[in-house]
């Protein structure tokens, strides 16, 4: 009998990783254990191969201590009653744990210092065939985000996208202030701040699909 699974140890810290990939595999293989195909003793012995692996990687090559998190995904067959690890698809995925200390020292630091300023403005890019404009989003200088200015009577409305964090300023409509810089200049720091977070791929869409407008 040949059958190919997947063994995942799911998210653990890394001093249970070897008891999780036995419990794992034994649970996966019960039916067949019990069918006849594969025995405890090959489950044992395969589980320990893997382990023996695992624990050069993380601990000898990776040093991980105890308390980081790591997760393990491999495929195997079983065939004729043995199992055979297919090691090139072996993935780990590994977090190390940052001290309790480290992070309320972080924590105090922040709440003491406040947290950061951003500052936004905005330049013209230019302006469409149909007369919308575009600005580039700038933070402190640098280019961040872009933006699309569709004037209407008396107001325009605007919608863009911003990097770092990823987020996207979905359509509003501003009451206009002069001309349409003006308005948007005065407006880029409140809708900055309302801006709803994203994903990079929805934000760089965005971005693109405004810049090719011009």
């Amino acid at each position: 009998m040949k059958l190919v699974n997947k063994l995942s140890t799911g998210f653990i810290i890394a001093g249970a990783y070897a008891t999780k990939v036995r419990r794992t595999l034994f649970a996966q293989l019960k039916e067949e254990m019990k069918a006849g195909h594969v025995s405890g003793t090959e489950i044992a012995r395969a589980a320990g191969e893997l382990n023996r692996i695992l624990f050069e990687v993380l601990v000898n090559r990776l040093n991980l201590d105890k308390g980081d998190v790591v997760r393990v995904r491999i495929e195997y067959v079983v065939e004729e009653g043995t199992i055979k690890w297919r090691f090139g698809t072996l993935e780990i995925e590994a977090f190390r744990r940052i001290p309790e200390a480290d992070i309320r020292e972080a924590i105090e630091e922040v709440l003491k210092e406040g947290a950061p300023t951003f500052t936004y403005t905005v330049k013209k890019l230019g302006t469409t065939p149909i007369g919308d404009e575009i600005y580039t989003i700038l933070e402190n200088g640098e280019e961040v985000g872009i933006l699309i200015a569709t004037p209407l009577e008396g107001e325009v409305i605007v919608r863009g996208a911003l990097r770092n964090p990823p987020r996207i300023i979905e359509k509003t409509k501003l009451t206009l202030q002069g001309d349409i810089e003006t308005t948007v200049t005065k407006n880029i720091q409140v809708l900055s701040e309302r801006a709803k977070p994203a994903s990079d791929d929805v934000v760089e869409k965005i971005i693109k699909e405004i810049e090719d407008l011009l």
